[in-house]
């Protein structure tokens, strides 16, 4: 990774000397403590989006196990959720900690494991999810759809003899991150899939989890960009990141009709389609200049409506919390 970013790093400190600092970028989204970089709460985040476009969310705040459970469990009956649901950490960086939660028992595990505030949503089928980079100048009446990722969840088709560790370890790409997926299911490495039987291997929507990311740019429209773009104005303060959403239907996703936002990302999220195995790596580079070209010069012009910006004290010591942290659930399901 430090090698990957070794040429992002030397990027950033060119826009830093340009822009009059590196925290120039917390003045990107306003309405985000800190823009975003890092360390934010995604319930905040979810409850400040309109409700229509945003799966539904609540927050089970540090308490005692079985408090914590009962939260639950109130949540549930309240909202009328039924199992499963998706447990996830309230504050959290590449899809870590995601868990699906088919009963209470692995509610009792999960809050046994994550001492922070969780996250708790009603699970979205999809099957499909999309990662949508969008962003606004200040002043601009219209923002725009930078780039799209379509994220294809990994899955292993049965051939009525192999196992799913060896269906792993012979697939081209899968064994590649064989650790993360066995690790993951280890109480069935050994069953066999009947032919033609398909087996998901990840239900989390990152690439570090073991989904696959590809250009997905044949999802845009104008009727989709003028959907993200009236959600994204509806929350006061934010003008770039990206939309991780949910949806059913290609067609309805096109036509701006049917998403459901996940998460939403600020200022450090990334343009992820530049992790597309058919993409170039000056490709990759070109389009993380870009983007992050956009977030300073996005952050400079709200630095000079008076935005505030994260003093660098603050900003060392969230950057170091980050780096340093180790996350109860670092595998998601």
């Amino acid at each position: 990774m430090w090698l990957f970013y070794a040429p992002v790093a030397l990027w950033l400190l060119m826009l830093a000397i340009r822009h009059r600092g590196i925290s120039t970028i917390t003045a990107s989204n306003p309405g985000i403590p800190d823009g975003g970089l890092v360390g934010e709460s995604k319930f905040q985040i979810l409850s400040t989006l309109p409700a229509e476009w945003t799966i539904p969310s609540a927050i089970v705040e540090p308490s005692a196990l079985s408090a914590r459970r009962d939260r639950v469990v109130e949540i549930m009956q309240r909202k009328r959720w039924t199992f499963p649901i998706v447990l996830k950490p309230d504050v959290g960086q590449r899809g870590t900690g995601v868990r699906l939660a088919r009963a209470l028992e692995d509610v009792d595990t999960y809050c046994a494991g994550e001492s922070g505030a969780i996250v708790v949503q009603p699970y979205h089928p999809g099957p499909f999810e999309a990662g949508i980079f969008y962003y606004r100048f200040p002043g601009d009446a219209r923002g725009k759809i930078f780039s799209i990722t379509d994220k294809q969840f990994p899955v292993i088709v049965g051939d009525g003899r192999s196992t799913i560790e060896e269906l792993i370890w012979t697939h081209r790409r899968y064994r590649l991150q064989a650790d993360t997926f066995l690790r993951r299911h280890h109480c069935v490495r050994a069953r066999v899939l009947q032919r033609g039987e398909t087996f998901q291997l990840a239900i989390a929507g990152n690439h570090a989890q073991g989904t696959l990311f590809c250009d997905g740019w044949h999802l845009w429209t104008p009727a989709l960009e003028r959907r993200v773009d009236e959600i994204a104005r509806a929350y006061p303060g934010f003008f770039i990141g990206r939309f991780d959403v949910r949806y059913a239907n290609v067609a309805a996703l096109r036509a701006g009709e049917d998403l459901a936002i996940v998460e939403l990302n600020g200022a450090a999220a990334e343009s992820t389609d530049i992790y597309d195995p058919s993409r170039s790596l000056a490709r990759a580079y070109r389009q993380l200049f870009r983007q992050w070209s956009l977030v300073f010069a996005i952050g400079a012009a709200n630095r000079r409506a008076g935005a505030p910006v994260t003093d660098m004290r603050r900003l060392v010591r969230l950057l170091h919390t980050f780096a340093t942290s180790t996350p109860a659930f670092a595998l998601s399901d």
